[in-house]
């Protein structure tokens, strides 16, 4: 039999799933069968489970991904792609965001760096990780915007990016970058290196972003606090994966 003063309680506890879970058992002759502490432990592993999956969504929404349905499991692994599969799992496991690694994904447009990308960050969402995702040229202008502002917004947009676990930057260095641009790129890296981790998606090579950099002595910095702590990932293909699927994103 229910107790409606427990049930309410539970729902004024937030206890939610709790409250489902013993609501299944009043009504489910075959519950009671069993011994309490059976039955007390499936109501906390339900409301465990609730909770913990409300937290992956919330951790999934705020990391802004453009294909949050990308994931690990989806990745394509065909010859001319010429992935390294151990180490593309290696990496989901978490391994280079417990030791601030960051990782380099590299290769032409269509190749499904965007949905690798992703997919590591969704895999660092379910690790309880918070991530954020976001394309340089966005960034960018975030920052510049909020540089002109007096009102503090500037550093805290720059905290912003430097206080998640995984950054994932798309996008990164297809244009030039100017003196300004270069140094507010300086301050996030520079806040992250050795701390956190980012994800770099670029079409070009690590050997060519110096020239995308300009400022020499900034580009140097920038560089040293990336490419040595990196996992370098070529993303290769005869056929570009938006070929493949028809669709404006890759596997």
């Amino acid at each position: 039999m229910m107790n409606d003063q427990t049930l309410t309680k539970l729902h004024e506890m937030k206890l939610n799933g709790m409250a489902e879970a013993y609501q299944e058992q009043a009504m489910n002759q075959d519950f009671k069968k069993m011994s309490f502490e059976d039955r007390f432990s499936l109501l906390v592993d339900l409301e465990h489970s609730r909770r913990k999956n409300n937290r992956l969504q919330r951790l999934i929404k705020a990391a802004t991904f453009v294909n949050s349905n990308a994931s690990v499991e989806d990745i394509e692994y065909h010859a001319d792609r010429r992935l390294d599969k151990d180490l593309i799992l290696k990496l989901a496991s978490g391994t280079y965001i417990h030791n601030a690694h960051n990782i380099i994904l590299k290769g032409p447009t269509g190749s499904g760096k965007t949905f690798l990308g992703t997919a590591f960050g969704i895999s660092a969402c379910r690790q309880l990780y918070k991530v954020k995702y976001i394309r340089l040229p966005e960034l960018l202008d975030e920052l510049s915007l909020a540089k002109l502002s007096a009102d503090g917004s500037y550093r805290r947009s720059i905290k912003k990016y430097t206080k998640v676990d995984v950054l994932v930057l798309d996008e990164w260095l297809l244009t030039d970058l100017t003196p300004e641009e270069a140094s507010m790129l300086l301050e996030i890296t520079e806040a992250r290196h050795k701390v956190s981790s980012t994800i770099f998606c670029s079409q070009i090579d690590p050997s060519g972003w110096h020239l995308k950099l300009g400022n020499e002595t900034i580009a140097e910095a920038i560089l040293d606090r990336i490419i040595h702590d990196s996992y370098q990932i070529l993303i290769d293909g005869e056929i570009s994966m938006r070929e493949r699927h028809g669709l404006e994103g890759g596997f």
